[in-house]
């Protein structure tokens, strides 16, 4: 990866990689040069806390593939399309799951999931055979993780990793999405300068904030960004 790629903090974030037709040097989404670690870590502070109550770690959607082997973040489900994997730091995870399941009756089985499965495998999904007999599992316990919202049924016998009360945030984030990806649909040409867009106030329903979703717009090639004298532009994809 080139230094300059490197520093486009949206490279962290999209369920697909982007098409980079070119970004002006004034782009208002350019994050500091670092590790890919920095980068997400530019992600999760746009992240708002405050509005799930502090209640869900911060998410960013797409994983950096090295931060994921050395098992500083994991990838989950958000079960709204099948691509739709969001990235949380490892220990934000494993305090706000923790949190979630305090007090309640599948609580240690939760915790050994945690201590088990977690450090152990870095994989998006689990299968029956790898929780029962490489982790001892019973089946009335993988029942309990799926009750809890740690795992969510992926096919029989299978599961993907989840988030304990992700729901609300998915809610927010599909509907977000369209709203900006309107906003670009409706201007003149179907463009729009990035930084008007963001100088912009946000409509109620954006309630991730602009930065946010332009991240994921651009991620996941929903817009095209083209560098102009003026700074950099949102367009539509030709269809």
């Amino acid at each position: 990866m080139s230094r300059k790629r490197q520093r486009l903090v949206p490279e962290t974030l999209g369920l697909k990689r982007r098409r980079e037709v070119g970004l002006a040097e004034t782009d208002p989404l350019r994050g500091e040069a670092g590790s890919a670690r920095a980068a997400v870590a530019e992600l999760v502070r746009l992240f708002p806390r405050g509005l799930f109550e502090d209640t869900l770690p911060p998410i960013a959607l797409r994983s950096q593939k090295a931060l994921q082997e050395q098992g500083e973040i994991r990838v989950i489900q958000l079960g709204f399309d099948l691509d739709a994997h969001g990235i949380i730091f490892t220990e934000d995870y494993r305090t706000r799951v923790l949190k979630a399941c305090d007090g309640r009756s599948y609580a240690g089985t939760v915790q050994k999931f945690l201590s088990s499965v977690l450090p152990a495998c870095g994989d998006l999904s689990f299968q029956q055979d790898q929780m029962t007999q490489t982790f001892g599992f019973r089946d009335t316990e993988i029942t309990q993780l799926v009750n809890a919202g740690v795992l969510t049924v992926r096919d029989a016998g299978s599961w993907w990793l989840a988030m304990p009360g992700a729901g609300r945030f998915i809610k927010y984030f599909v509907k977000g999405r369209q709203v900006v990806l309107g906003m670009v649909r409706k201007a003149k040409y179907r463009e729009l300068l990035l930084s008007e867009l963001l100088g912009r106030r946000p409509p109620a329903a954006v309630r991730l904030g602009l930065a946010y979703h332009v991240h994921d717009l651009i991620g996941a090639q929903l817009v095209d960004c083209v560098s102009t004298t003026s700074g950099t532009l949102l367009r539509l994809p030709e269809t």
